[in-house]
């Protein structure tokens, strides 16, 4: 039986490659999935988690076994609904046109922010904090975003959670490093 969602998020885990995984949803759509121990952990939620049956964990289990067993499954097929200033949701959404393989700077990831919003130009460290807030990790792919330079830097995850969902993804690593003054654990 689902449980009414207005006084909690309804909450699962999920054992991946990547380590436990939790996610969270309400009636309308997903809230988070979060990498345990990650930076800002359920930090854009508004009320609590209580373990419980949804439709909308249900469809991210089937689209995370999907993901993990090689597919790129199409995060249009889920329903969505992270809670997130309008700019922070601009930046989610353009993070989900990146297709999987592939990878875009946090300066490219600005420009199209910019562009999107109407503006002229846009701050890639203004980008590079709605990033890594991204509640929704692995689906909204945050992972596919670098620093200039090919470097690996910003993942609240971890930059070796980073480099495997990258790898899994087929994209080539050899090139990329990790700076002195990462931000990422």
């Amino acid at each position: 039986m689902a449980i009414k969602t207005d006084a909690y998020y309804a909450s699962c885990t999920y054992d991946s490659p990547v380590g436990m995984l939790t996610l969270a949803a309400s009636e309308e759509g997903l809230k988070g999935l979060w990498l345990n121990g990650q930076k800002y952990f359920a930090g854009t939620l508004d009320r609590p988690m209580t373990e419980g049956a949804n439709d909308h964990l249900d469809q991210a289990s089937h689209w995370l076994d999907a993901y993990f067993a090689g597919e790129s499954p199409a995060i249009a097929a889920l329903s969505l609904a992270p809670n997130g200033s309008g700019f922070q949701q601009a930046v989610w959404k353009l993070l989900c046109e990146i297709p999987s393989g592939e990878v875009r700077t946090y300066g490219d990831l600005a420009k199209d922010v910019a562009t999107h919003l109407g503006k002229e130009s846009m701050s890639a460290q203004a980008v590079g904090g709605a990033v890594g807030r991204n509640p929704i990790s692995i689906i909204v792919p945050c992972h596919r975003v670098v620093g200039a330079h090919e470097s690996l830097t910003g993942y609240a995850g971890g930059i070796n959670r980073k480099l495997w969902l990258l790898e899994h993804e087929g994209v080539d690593c050899s090139g990329f490093h990790i700076p002195a003054h990462s931000t990422a654990p």
